[in-house]
């Protein structure tokens, strides 16, 4: 471990051994670095607790949706060499399988625009576990049967762990490698990771910190159809010196697989540059957290929490790890820059004592849901699936009641509905009898638009929690696929 340098990490030491114990979780993982220098690493709790190994600065963690930033670091290596273009249609580098343009056109859909989340892609995630029969497709499915644009190119931001599917079935295509040894090849080994993998390589299989639920139980190890958003395993060593150098700290061990003009233009907030906070190319951007700009990116998904967070005016960079879902990397984070940072310290403090913890609120209720005049009335259409269409019946009332049909099936209430910016939000019981949506009990989610005189989007099938063998809880992640709906008016109804 490195010294404890540069400021005092006492107070966060003590904060996160007494945090894991009051929440009963199983590691955390944490590094620090400024101006290239580490000052402080180490590992708190058990990587895997039935072996009793414990955790360390090296322990592969489950990054979840760190992977992003990683994965376009790869894809930016090919800009550089000249095979790729940021502002080209994706559907330039996808072979014969295409996007399916619902509205807008794909050839809006750039590489630059799924990087950032507003190609018009869809919510998407699923999760393959190694106890149950299914694994992930040929890409080429997937891009069959989900990569509909819902939403117009550049209309709005729509977080897509599809888009990094496609970005690293691009990877593979223009590199002729698969995406996990370009990763390792033109990445991992060149910034010194050796401890970091897409997935886990059988060699680094004794270093993985294991995933576990709220229940304490682990999960079975699972993977993906959307890799580049979400498969990638690292220390918190190693990606403490990935945060590094993209702080162009320019390590002598560490190769510049990148130039500095390409690190700065993907920590440009493109997808919203009217807005304080928005997204680049794979890094979150915030102009202005507790007066400071940061570049960061989060993980979570079953058993994993993680934090990787940036200060480019500052030359710091924060991991934390956890092998459970928690708060708490995201608590340590803000403690370690309040350690090193005077000035966040105080900003911090202020917000705190601004926004105390609210009181939890058993009995509030969720606000009256009020239809705009343009909905009111019968609204009759389909759902598109790669298995054929499915009829959709939508009503809505004065009241503010909405109630819906899929097919045949009952007419039921649509809860959680929200009108925002011109679009439904909302979910139903049902079922979408596709063979990917059946593979588990799901409900019904619509994220529809009003254009003109239709009313479209994506309805989506989404597993929630279910009960397992035996009535034990089975916590496990599952699935959200989309499929496009559209609806007009039944004529007379106002």
């Amino acid at each position: 471990m490195a010294s404890n340098s540069g400021g005092s990490f006492d107070r966060v030491r003590e904060l996160t051994h007494s945090q894991l114990i009051e929440r009963a979780l199983p590691s955390l993982a944490v590094s620090v670095a400024r101006d290239g220098v580490i000052l402080w690493e180490e590992g708190f709790g058990w990587a895997d607790r039935a072996n009793r190994i414990a955790a360390t600065p090296h322990t592969l963690y489950s990054l979840a949706s760190i992977s992003k930033p990683i994965t376009t670091t790869g894809l930016m290596i090919l800009q550089e060499r000249g095979l790729l273009d940021l502002d080209r249609p994706i559907d330039d580098y996808l072979g014969d399988t295409k996007l399916t343009a619902r509205v807008g056109s794909a050839t809006d859909a750039t590489v630059r625009r799924v990087a950032n989340h507003t190609a018009g892609l869809p919510l998407h995630y699923q999760f393959f576990y190694v106890d149950q029969p299914h694994r992930p497709p040929p890409f080429d499915q997937t891009i069959r049967r989900y990569a509909n644009l819902i939403t117009i190119p550049g209309e709005r931001q729509q977080y897509s762990n599809l888009g990094y599917g496609l970005l690293d079935h691009v990877i593979a295509r223009l590199s002729g490698q698969s995406y996990a040894e370009w990763m390792r090849r033109e990445v991992f080994l060149p910034l010194g990771m050796t401890h970091a993998s897409v997935d886990i390589a059988p060699d680094l299989a004794p270093f993985q910190a294991i995933r576990y639920g709220a229940d304490g139980i682990s999960y079975p190890f699972y993977d993906f159809d959307h890799s580049g958003g979400s498969a990638v395993f690292c220390s918190a060593h190693d990606l403490v010196r990935f945060g590094m150098f993209h702080l162009k700290a320019h390590l002598d061990d560490q190769k510049a697989i990148l130039s500095d003009e390409t690190i700065d233009s993907m920590q440009v907030n493109t997808a919203a540059p009217e807005e304080p906070k928005g997204y680049g190319v794979g890094w979150s951007i915030n102009a202005d957290e507790h007066g400071y700009r940061t570049v960061a990116h989060s993980g979570g998904m079953g058993g994993v929490n993680t934090h990787l967070l940036l200060f480019p005016a500052e030359q710091l960079a924060i991991v934390v790890l956890a092998n459970a879902c928690s708060d708490l990397p995201y608590i340590v984070a803000a403690e370690i820059a309040a350690a090193v940072l005077p000035t966040y310290a105080e900003r911090l403090a202020a917000h705190r004592a601004e926004n105390p913890p609210s009181v939890e609120q058993a009995q509030s209720s969720e606000p009256a849901f009020a239809p705009p005049p343009e909905l009111l009335g019968d609204w009759h259409g389909t759902v598109r699936t790669y298995q054929g269409d499915i009829a959709l019946k939508i009503w809505f009332k004065e009241s503010g009641d909405i109630h819906a049909q899929l097919g045949d099936q009952l007419k039921t209430l649509v809860n959680h509905a929200e009108w925002t910016k011109g679009a439904l939000g909302g979910r139903m019981l049902g079922t979408i009898a596709t063979e990917d949506a059946t593979r588990r009990p799901h409900e019904v989610y619509f994220d529809l638009k009003l254009r003109d005189q239709l009313l479209n989007g994506a309805i989506y099938a989404v597993t929630p929690y279910q009960q397992g063998e035996g009535g034990a809880p089975d916590k496990r992640p599952g699935y959200a696929i989309s499929y496009w709906a559209e609806l007009s008016r039944v004529a007379g109804d106002q």
